[in-house]
């Protein structure tokens, strides 16, 4: 009869448990959805009234056209484009072969070397430095100054390291029995195991190379070499007429510019979302 009771109290408690974390994701999920909508019905409203509207009043699409029609927007969109692709490699690069450097018990120094990068995730050079370091290598007014301090990251590194540890040593054995070099099986066996990995780690660096906007700020002097969000924001902020003949409201237009700029991730994100849950997850339990 106790153990009858006991398992009616843990089964009533999960159950009281389900509900409030479903209640808790639920708070969470209209958190992050709200704006996103509240942005999307602005920016298909002509005009956009204060408060919360969940369907335009007077629905137009001319806040896209505007921003579609733009050609002085096509170069940055097309330096987005190259940046955000040449950040992602280089970041990937960069992340995969330091990660199989770390995981090398045998190397002499590797517990230093690990240290060294888990300090710089706590203090690193500063602004001032790490700007000095950019000028003085010459990569001012170059895309490198922008896609090497993103891929720079240690974060990623790590993560990139504890994926790779959860690799059985039994297959590193097994190749460097079959006579296989170290870069032999790092390419043929270390990365095709390691596609959730990439694929999430490289959506973080893509995501971030996309969205940049400080070190375009920072490095970058020249007009023609500024990326898609630099552009469109000045354009706006600037106070440049972008509505022409179209009777819009600049806050249509604003709305509408940060769809546009979020809108390539809304479209990649559902297909990475399989290997990107199961990479984040790979790496999360160490046993």
């Amino acid at each position: 009869m106790r153990q009858k009771f006991s398992f009616r109290k843990e089964y009533r408690g999960r159950t009281i448990f389900v509900i409030l974390n479903t209640v808790f994701f639920i708070f969470i999920m209209a958190c992050m959805l709200i704006p996103v909508i509240k942005v999307l019905v602005d920016s298909l409203d002509a005009n956009p009234a204060y408060g919360m509207n969940f369907w335009p009043t007077q629905f137009t699409l001319d806040a896209y056209i505007i921003i579609l029609s733009k050609t002085e927007l096509y170069l940055p969109f097309l330096i987005s484009i190259q940046n955000t692709l040449l950040g992602t490699f280089v970041g990937l690069a960069i992340a995969c072969i330091g990660a199989y450097i770390l995981i090398q018990k045998e190397m002499p120094g590797v517990r230093l070397f690990s240290y060294m990068f888990m300090f710089t995730m706590i203090f690193n050079g500063g602004l001032l430095p790490t700007y000095l370091v950019v000028r003085d290598l010459g990569l001012l007014n170059t895309c490198w100054s922008v896609v090497l301090t993103i891929a720079m990251n240690v974060y990623n590194l790590v993560l990139m390291r504890n994926f790779f540890e959860q690799i059985p040593a039994s297959l590193f054995e097994a190749a460097e029995i079959d006579g296989c070099s170290p870069f032999g099986i790092f390419i043929k066996i270390v990365l095709p195991l390691s596609k959730p990995a990439l694929a999430s780690i490289g959506l973080f660096y893509a995501v971030a190379a996309w969205s940049e906007y400080f070190h375009y700020v920072l490095y970058i002097t020249d007009n023609n070499k500024f990326n898609f969000q630099v552009k469109l924001r000045s354009l706006i902020l600037d106070g440049e007429s972008l509505s022409g003949d179209y009777a819009v409201n600049v806050e249509t237009i604003k709305n509408a510019s940060i769809i546009v700029a979020i809108l390539p991730f809304m479209f990649i994100y559902p297909f990475c979302q399989r290997y990107f849950i199961s990479g984040v997850t790979m790496g999360a339990v160490k046993e």
